[in-house]
């Protein structure tokens, strides 16, 4: 029986697209082979040259410019798109959930007491535009303000000019501020602007970037925060709908949101912004011992004064009582063991501070909404 023959038209040059391509070749594992054509491939490249003349059965692309467009028009196979781009109307397509990246960076800075936010975007992109488009609507909605990184079209891509024009606009905002950069090379121009300026990271300007590129989060300086986008799922999701239009099934053309698996917490945003010593103090105390098992007893003579009154502040604060914040940094801890170790969940339940299984399941249920179990096997690479 011949292999089903599937062009993937995903670059190789940053963690995102790799991440998607990890994702295929699970489903692949699971459900047998394709006969696979892959291409070293950058975002702006033009279509390999097989393509025009390709006649395989099914494609999976990153659709980003106009010369794939019109290449993939051309095509009778069925295509699906992992690409916010939309530059083929029709097609089922694949990307992060906007809505969720910009609710984790607004809940990660909030907990380090920025009142203060701003959006480093990048025009040229659905994506980007989508994301500082959920960024200030949920910090409207919270009674924030936000301010937004707008290049000149003289910058035309140009990264000194662009660094520049972003140390001249941190320059201007009210300090100390949290940024969301729309991906993580954006996160580094910040960072890169900030150095230059001299303004404090993370005292003064807070970072945080979007796909957890580990090399480029690494290189920062600082080490740059970012949200970490489920890639793997994305891939493996897109390869099942082509999988069941080469079958011949009819599927929705719209778009399929997948959400962040979290926040890898570097020095870019490692700090808690608030005024109240005794708030912040509780606050390193739980992220420190929280996963220990720690209950509000604890904190209280961690933090010596009286429950009401620290209760009263972590509100004004946090916007959480402190048992809400113990619950929330376990709960954070056993989403990672979930989707990055083959941990059982007698020991996901003792790394992240809960007394018995029983007790993280219904936890985890409650406010994750489905089981540990579950989740791990939506989730997990």
């Amino acid at each position: 029986m011949q292999l089903p023959r599937v062009a993937l038209l995903i670059e190789t040059s940053n963690a995102y697209a790799r991440g998607l391509l990890h994702g295929v070749v699970s489903y692949l594992r699971e459900h047998g082979p394709w006969s696979i054509h892959l291409a070293e491939h950058g975002r702006g490249d033009v279509p390999p040259a097989w393509l025009p003349d390709w006649d395989g059965e099914g494609v999976i692309a990153r659709i980003e410019n106009p010369a794939i467009a019109r290449a993939i028009r051309r095509l009778r196979a069925p295509v699906v798109d992992v690409s916010a781009a939309q530059l083929v109307p029709n097609l089922p397509w694949l990307e992060t959930d906007d809505d969720a990246i910009a609710r984790l960076a607004i809940q990660h800075l909030s907990e380090r007491g920025f009142r203060n936010f701003a959006y480093c975007g990048d025009s040229r992109f659905n994506w980007s535009n989508w994301r500082g488009e959920r960024f200030r609507k949920q910090l409207a909605e919270a009674g924030h303000s936000c301010a937004q990184f707008k290049p000149r079209p003289q910058s035309g891509g140009d990264e000194e000019y662009e660094v520049e024009e972003i140390g001249n606009w941190l320059s201007q905002l009210p300090q100390p501020v949290g940024v969301l950069a729309c991906y993580d090379f954006r996160g580094r121009q910040v960072l890169d602007a900030c150095r230059r300026r001299g303004i404090a990271v993370p005292e003064k300007v807070a970072v945080i970037g979007v796909d957890n590129d580990e090399l480029l989060c690494s290189l920062c300086t600082p080490p740059l925060t970012s949200i970490i986008p489920n890639t793997h799922r994305t891939g493996y999701e897109a390869a099942e709908l082509l999988d069941r239009m080469m079958r011949g099934a009819a599927v929705d053309t719209r778009g399929y949101f997948i959400e962040p698996l979290g926040i890898a917490t570097r020095q870019s945003t490692d700090i808690v912004a608030i005024d109240d010593v005794n708030v912040s103090r509780a606050v390193r105390y739980i992220r420190d011992h929280a996963c220990e098992g720690i209950r509000v007893k604890d904190l209280l003579q961690a933090v010596p004064q009286s429950r009401r009154v620290l209760e009263s502040r972590f509100q004004k604060f946090i916007g959480r009582t402190p048992h809400e914040e113990i619950l929330r940094v376990q709960l954070d801890r056993a989403r990672s063991l979930l989707t990055e170790t083959d941990l059982p969940l007698t020991e996901v339940a003792e790394q992240a501070g809960f007394s018995n299984t029983e007790y993280l399941s219904v936890v985890f249920k409650k406010h994750v909404g489905t089981p540990p179990g579950r989740y791990r096997n939506l989730n997990r690479p």
